[in-house]
């Protein structure tokens, strides 16, 4: 057998060292010298063993350099394979950095731009986001908050100010009369290199978007502005649009559009993008098309949503902003009478409306995901509103107490599709408490539909709304990104497991509801 190599510990020579010098001394003692020569032999000696008791002591006060090698390692041989795999999991990645098992191995010392956090593999529960876990204090009424979709009122200021200021600063007026301010004719000097605002790097476009729709996006984020004009209501402006080569829909002439027009909404009215993408993905197929954009004169005006104009709409009360003159206790009723259902005549002492009885609950669903209540309860009466919500400020909250004489709202239908609903002024709340939802919407609902509650109960929901969210890039920058998204996406994932829950608990069918 070869001999193992045997190595010499430091305090062994030293120990040997020392013995050696003392027995040299007492030779040199015990010999015959001089007295002179001999007491200064001792003092060099007794100088030369201090000396050598200083350097043995400080030595110990210094760190002692160990070999890598017989440290306790985790990718050694002797770690645990749970051990290797719990740092290949839970190992973050910074930029000019390494893995914590590669600096583990190096023998060298640790870079300063090097960060090592422990990750969960999955979060156990969504971002807090305004009350969605837990419910915040309310600012005091009057204090400019923050929005749920990252912007505040004074970033909006009067949008129809900002935006005429720069029209007669960039634009180029033709037929402008003193005084006039509602249509303005632009050049926009955007060339034919600019980059499409609607992103699809695949070789189609996800298949809840129909052709149609993908056409209608781009024609709303990317063609040229022709002119703009105020309207009365809500704040918002009508875009014209150069005419397209490709027909996007059929149009008629109209008071208010002529071709082609989008509506353009405040910044704070985000959500209705968020609202297009979701019907979509559900398979509702009622919103009209909305994109994000930027206004290249107004570089100051933050993004804006911009709606396609359907000028096939059906004429609107300009109290109700409805197509369809209801009030709850009526519509509590048509839910119980099934109105067209199986392609049933309904009999006319019912007083059934147009609209197909499967609407109701895809109206339904879509509101309570978005917790859109000025459809259905427009006097907040399902759950406590903020002093700045708009029922407290016209104090409608107030007037709960006859809820059967509340009229619906924005109930619209297009004048050629009398059967299906058009849902329109999709403003949602995303800051809600998951405590104060509101179950009102749901009320006489006794079924849904099949293919929006699969995708509700799928793994894939998160998955499907990011992959279309990430179509519209002025909406994914405005939110800041996947971060921002995910943020959203969690409220929506936790309604709709609420929604589940609460249709076991009442025992609502779930039924194909194919137009």
């Amino acid at each position: 057998m070869p001999r193992e190599m045997t190595s010499t510990r430091p305090g062994t020579l030293r120990s040997s060292f020392i013995l050696l010098f003392f027995s040299w001394i007492f030779r040199i003692w015990g010999g015959r010298r001089p007295k002179s020569r001999r007491n200064l032999l001792l003092v060099c000696t007794a100088c030369l063993l201090y000396g050598i008791f200083v350097v043995t002591q400080a030595g110990s006060f210094f760190p002692q350099h160990k070999d890598p090698r017989k440290t306790n390692q985790i990718d050694g041989d002797g770690a645990s394979e749970q051990q290797r795999n719990f740092v290949e999991q839970n190992t973050f990645y910074v930029e000019n950095s390494q893995p914590l098992g590669t600096a583990l191995n190096s023998s060298t010392t640790l870079q300063p731009n090097v960060v090592y956090i422990t990750l969960r593999s999955k979060r156990s529960k969504p971002s807090n986001i305004r009350g969605t876990v837990r419910p915040k204090k309310r600012r005091k009424f009057g204090v400019v908050g923050q929005h749920e979709f990252g912007y505040s009122m004074q970033d909006t200021g009067r949008l129809e100010d900002k935006l005429m200021d720069r029209y007669i600063q960039k634009g180029t007026p033709t037929h402008l009369k003193s005084g006039d301010t509602g249509t303005i004719i632009l050049r926009d000097a955007r060339g034919d290199s600019h980059q499409s605002n609607i992103r699809i790097y695949s070789d189609r476009a996800p298949p809840w978007f129909s052709a149609e729709d993908i056409r209608t996006m781009r024609f709303l984020a990317e063609s040229r502005i022709k002119k703009i004009t105020q309207l009365p209501s809500n704040q918002a402006y009508l875009i014209y649009e150069t005419p397209s080569k490709k027909k996007i829909a059929p149009s008629v002439p109209s008071s208010a559009c002529q071709g082609m027009c989008g509506l353009v909404r405040r910044p704070l009215d985000m959500s209705e993008v968020f609202a297009f993408h979701l019907d979509r993905i559900l398979g509702l197929n009622r919103t009209l098309p909305s994109v994000s954009r930027k206004f290249e004169f107004a570089q100051d005006v933050l993004p804006c949503p911009v709606i396609l104009w359907d000028s096939f709409l059906s004429p609107t009360d300009n109290v109700t902003q409805s197509s369809i003159k209801l009030k709850w206790g009526s519509y509590q009723k048509i839910l119980t009478h099934k109105c067209w259902l199986n392609g049933k005549i309904p009999k006319a002492d019912l007083g059934c409306p147009e609209v197909h009885h499967h609407e109701w609950s895809k109206m339904a669903l879509f509101d309570f995901l978005l917790q859109v209540y000025n459809r259905l309860d427009k006097h907040c009466c399902g759950f406590r509103p903020r002093k700045e919500d708009e029922c407290v400020q016209q104090g409608l909250h107030l007037k709960c107490d006859n809820l059967s004489n509340i009229d619906l709202t924005h109930i619209v239908q297009r004048k050629h599709d009398p059967r299906h609903l058009v849902f329109i002024n999709n403003k949602g709340y995303f800051d809600r408490s998951e405590d104060n939802l509101d179950f009102k919407l749901l009320e006489g609902i006794k079924e849904f539909p099949e293919s929006a509650v699969s995708v509700l109960k799928s793994h894939r929901f998160r998955e499907k709304l990011l992959q279309s969210f990430f179509l519209d890039k002025v909406f994914w920058e405005s939110q800041r990104g996947r971060q921002g998204i995910e943020k959203l996406i969690d409220v929506i994932e936790r309604r709709a497991k609420i929604l589940l829950t609460y249709i076991n608990a009442h025992g609502i069918k779930i039924i194909p509801m194919n137009d």
